[in-house]
């Protein structure tokens, strides 16, 4: 799997909303190996979007298609200044439930010093503990970066219930993972609230 992390910022929400929901109309149907995406634009107008494709060739060969390059010229007048892209085939999806249903969704970024054994840690939680804690959290898209950088994407079924779910008490398991991954991490986690989440998919 191929993901691209797209985020700039923007004085315009209304219009990058309906630039992307004109995307799914008139250029999903011809698009090459598109799985979906995430994209919502925050209280201070960050504009973030994870678009997952089913490889980088796909990706790549979606990139060339005239109608993809005149649309993207016009949604970039949008953007406020200069719109950063990260390419990644580091790419890991997790469903405890219907994404596509989040009322809210939560992008964290940061960076580790060592990427393989977060991964070996965040791997040792059982599943069926982090359903029973956080029934709330639909699933998640984790994307590495170069350098230990990372970003995840969270889907809620409602911002309420995402807040109600962070002052519960983590299971012993979860607070031993939250530990290690601190000793791992480097510098401060950004969170991005996206209380308008568009969710994108072929389906």
């Amino acid at each position: 799997m191929f993901a691209q992390v797209i985020q700039g910022r923007t004085s315009d929400p209304a219009g990058v909303r309906a630039a992307l929901d004109r995307w799914v109309v008139e250029l999903w149907p011809g698009s090459v190996g598109w799985l979906g995406g995430t994209s919502g634009i925050t209280d201070d107008g960050t504009f973030i979007a994870v678009v997952r494709f089913e490889s980088a060739e796909a990706a790549g060969l979606n990139a060339q298609r005239p109608e993809q390059g005149r649309w993207w010229e016009e949604t970039s007048r949008l953007c406020d200044g200069e719109v950063d892209f990260r390419d990644s085939e580091d790419v890991t999806v997790e469903l405890q439930g219907d994404p596509d249903r989040a009322g809210f969704v939560q992008v964290m970024q940061g960076r580790v010093t060592d990427a393989d054994r977060a991964r070996e840690v965040m791997a040792q939680i059982p599943a069926d503990v982090m359903a029973t804690y956080r029934p709330d959290v639909l699933g998640s898209v984790m994307v590495g970066h170069p350098d230990g950088a990372w970003t995840q994407v969270l889907y809620f079924t409602s911002e309420s219930e995402a807040r109600e779910g962070e002052r519960k008490e983590p299971p012993r398991e979860l607070q031993v993972a939250m530990e290690d991954i601190g000793k791992l991490s480097i510098g401060e986690t950004t969170f991005l609230d996206l209380r308008q989440p568009q969710l994108l998919s072929p389906t």
